[in-house]
């Protein structure tokens, strides 16, 4: 969300951040929230007159009793009992356009970075940088589901009828080793100095709403029936409202944290052959990286933390490219965003494995998180992350360390966590 004063003193240009995320629909409410925001202010202001207005008069009735003026008092009164109604008239009336205006500026998309590329959809994403030469085996890769299925690693029928379609069992060393990444994710995130969190997996609305869009909250969250609760989508949502409502030391910023958790998504939609294994599934696991800090700093904490991504999966001998997500890919609480697309030797091309954005004030505005510094109080800028979310980090680690007798060997860096084995038969 941004700023109620930047979009009246600069609305051409929110406008012309609306065109450029291909959201034409929304044009005409700049004009309409510029309008209520208007009329709030002349309300606030008329209530702010009656009230200093009517502490003028009660001091002169203390006076005209003092006079003996019973006549006089008694008008002053009346007058301040009528200033009474009309404050209260006039505050009603401020609580309805305030609420008004918050609902349109939830709506209006965040100010994007002026690098970011223009283009309608993720198809205009532009590719920044490959690392990790990409290779094709000359010995062909099964589907990720069948190199599981070997190894005796999947079970999505016993899944189906559990919990339907979308759920799976990982089983033996496919469940170990998807455990030994996470466990890696995590420890890889503490030695970067992060702080390690597990935080609460259902959060509630008013966090829900100060995360993300209405839009992007429809189409993944999960509600609990007969509770002001919801099922987490990514562990940011639970840990930047961590903060909400909270005024942080400056010298405590930035705050970095790295949190794992279980994820849940609608995930709705009929899709292909790739997502129907574990690909695209209603419940995963995520080690995320989380930053609060100065708007100034955002930009460098940006940089960092997508190629502390890019890092991790070259540990684990698995080519990945980094790609800028294009205006119209942004979600409306983004400034800038980037995806790490990990190698597929089976499809032959790159597939998302993980995301990294900033998110200027939007989140702390909408959540009210501050600091305080020299020259005042302001908003915190927010930062996320994926380190690692799996089972699509699974799939981009069996295909990429898949051996042509079948084996698949495991990199030095998930040794530890494996017991000391180097392969999987």
């Amino acid at each position: 969300m941004i700023d109620i004063r930047f979009l009246r003193e600069n609305p051409d240009v929110v406008k012309e951040n609306i065109k450029k995320k291909f959201q034409d629909e929304k044009l005409p409410l700049v004009d309409e929230v510029i309008k209520i925001d208007e009329e709030r202010r002349t309300t606030q202001q008329e209530a702010d007159n009656l009230k200093a207005q009517k502490n003028t008069i009660s001091k002169q009735i203390g006076a005209f009793m003092a006079q003996g003026k019973k006549e006089e008092a008694e008008e002053a009164k009346k007058q301040v009992a009528a200033n009474n109604a009309r404050i209260d008239e006039l505050t009603a009336k401020q609580a309805e356009l305030e609420e008004k205006v918050t609902d349109i500026m939830m709506r209006i998309p965040n100010i994007i970075d002026d690098s970011v590329p223009v283009g309608k959809d993720d198809t205009e994403n532009v590719e920044i940088e490959k690392f990790g030469k990409p290779v094709v085996p000359d010995f062909e890769i099964p589907y990720h589901a069948e190199i599981l299925e070997k190894i005796s690693g999947l079970d999505k029928e016993s899944a189906g009828r559990t919990s339907g379609e979308g759920f799976y069992y990982l089983m033996g060393d496919a469940a170990r080793i998807h455990s030994a990444m996470i466990s890696y994710a995590r420890d890889f995130m503490i030695d970067k100095g992060f702080t390690y969190c597990i935080p609460p997996f259902m959060i509630r609305s008013s966090v829900v709403n100060g995360v993300m869009s209405f839009a992007e909250m429809e189409a993944m969250m999960y509600k609990i029936e007969g509770e002001d609760l919801f099922l987490i989508g990514t562990s940011e949502h639970s840990m930047i409202g961590k903060f909400k409502g909270q005024i942080v030391k400056e010298q405590s910023l930035p705050i970095t944290l790295t949190s794992y958790s279980p994820c849940f998504r609608k995930e709705g939609g009929s899709h292909g052959l790739e997502e129907r294994g574990v690909y695209r599934v209603h419940q995963f696991e995520k080690q995320e990286m989380v930053v609060l800090c100065k708007p100034e700093d955002s930009m460098e904490w940006y940089n960092k933390m997508w190629s502390y991504t890019v890092e991790f999966f070259r540990s684990l001998d698995i080519p990945v490219r980094t790609l800028e997500c294009c205006s119209g890919d942004l979600a409306d609480l983004k400034v800038k965003s980037c995806d790490v697309e990990a190698w597929s030797p089976r499809q032959k091309k790159y597939f998302e494995v993980g995301s990294c954005s900033t998110l200027g004030d939007a989140q702390a505005r909408r959540l009210g998180i501050r600091t305080k510094g020299e020259d005042g109080t302001y908003y915190v800028h927010t930062l996320n992350n994926t380190v690692l979310a799996t089972p699509r980090g699974l799939i981009a680690f069996l295909e990429n360390n898949l051996q042509a007798d079948g084996s698949i060997k495991i990199p030095k860096a998930l040794q530890p966590y494996m017991g000391g084995k180097t392969e999987i038969r």
